[in-house]
């Protein structure tokens, strides 16, 4: 299935160019309101960038960051569910398909290489209005085949000298069959991935079973699936990242995938996520495994462990930190595994990524794709275009035409 959704303007709301001095005005319908978007003459488009640091930002960063989290999805939510607003939300915040940013991978069509990662929206609850802010794809998850409530709060913890966040969140999710229930009636303009994972009272001898019933639950619903064994939060999964405990996993995952596929008809991508927190000879090991069960990709990485030059009085929680601080160690990892693999082993780069630059070092490092999520978070929607935009300035002064012959750069 192609994903080949373009922006643009419905024909009732497109413009001609407006008499010189005269108010700039979209008109939409908004459920059943009509909406007016204006812009006086002389002010700048830049303007509207205002309204998440200066007025949203210091309402959410007041509040409680798992509260924040919650609003921020129901909000999303809701306005994707109602007719106009993900129109709303595209003609604010939606990123223009270019041919240079587009990537065709795993069988899907990517309208750009920046995704969500998976933890911002667990239980694809706002799918339509995610897809609506310029995200290129989107992970939903992590889900589990039963629901559980994950680790007690507080399990959010924001860092925001080092622009990070620290979460012990525990996969909170409601379960495989609610997430089929959303995902079967979602419009989704972009691949949906559905990343899997076990639940924290399922043994790891038996958490083979886990993943794959959310493979038969999930797989009419899921673009491609990502088994996630990496999160520092639920006990013992990390161990399952490594030796025998892994390729038994994928060799009972990777039988599922191919059960689904013949009765399906339909051939779906699996992917792992893995930790940063690995040693040389531990990831070339993981890294052999995976080669070895014939799974489509990577994402490197989750979040990490390490403290290391954190001064912020939340530096000591337990738990994952994702943001600033993981940027260079997560494009080390995508940078040893393309060497490894010889670059046959997509890779999807996921970690400290603010600006473009930060995207693009994982693009010339062998990333094919790159997901964000603490930078949504400090910078707001808006950064997607700021992203987009980045991305095309510096393959243009590198002089490549299209972002694949980036891929690996600095490794030629």
């Amino acid at each position: 299935m192609r994903f080949q959704q373009k922006y643009y303007t419905p024909a009732h709301t497109r413009r001609t160019a407006p008499a010189e001095g005269a108010r700039q005005t979209k008109t939409f319908l908004l459920g059943r309101k009509r909406l007016e978007l204006r812009r006086n003459p002389g002010t700048p488009r830049g303007a509207r960038t205002v309204l998440y640091p200066y007025v949203a930002k210091p309402l959410f960063f007041k509040m409680d960051p798992e509260k924040a989290h919650h609003l921020v999805v129901g909000g999303l939510a809701k306005t994707g569910g109602v007719p106009g607003g993900s129109s709303a939300l595209r003609l604010m915040y939606g990123v223009p398909e270019t041919p240079e940013l587009a990537v065709d991978l795993f069988g899907l069509h990517f309208p750009s290489p920046v995704g969500l990662a998976a933890g911002l929206d667990k239980n694809a609850q706002a799918v339509e209005g995610f897809s609506s802010i310029g995200f290129g794809f989107m992970e939903v998850g992590t889900v589990t085949p039963r629901p559980q409530p994950g680790n007690e709060q507080p399990r959010l913890f924001r860092l925001p000298e080092d622009e990070a966040l620290i979460n012990r969140m525990g996969f909170n999710n409601e379960g495989a069959a609610a997430m089929a229930g959303r995902l079967k009636k979602a419009r989704r303009r972009i691949p949906v991935a559905v990343n899997i994972g076990r639940n924290k009272t399922t043994p790891n001898e038996a958490a083979h079973d886990d993943y794959r019933e959310c493979i038969r639950t999930l797989y009419p619903y899921g673009d491609f699936f990502v088994v996630n064994i990496s999160s520092p939060n639920t006990p013992g999964l990390r161990s399952l990242q490594h030796g025998e405990e892994l390729a038994a996993l994928l060799a009972g995952v990777r039988e599922e995938m191919e059960l689904q596929r013949d009765k399906s008809g339909r051939l779906k991508s699996l992917l792992v996520k893995i930790a940063p927190d690995l040693s040389s000879e531990e990831l070339e090991g993981i890294v052999h495994t995976l080669t070895e069960a014939r799974v489509d990709g990577v994402i490197a990485t989750n979040t990490t462990i390490s403290r290391e030059g954190l001064t912020h009085r939340h530096a000591g929680e337990t738990g994952g930190l994702s943001g600033r601080p993981l940027a260079k160690r997560s494009t080390e990892i995508i940078s040893a595994i393309y060497r490894q693999t010889g670059g046959r082993l997509p890779i999807i780069g996921s970690g400290g990524i603010f600006t473009a630059r930060d995207a693009y070092d994982k693009i010339r490092a062998g990333a094919s794709l790159v997901e964000i999520y603490t930078a949504l978070i400090y910078e707001g929607p808006e950064v997607n275009r700021r992203l987009h935009a980045g991305l095309r300035n510096l393959l243009r002064r590198d002089g490549f035409g299209h972002i694949s012959e980036a891929v690996g750069a600095d490794h030629r």
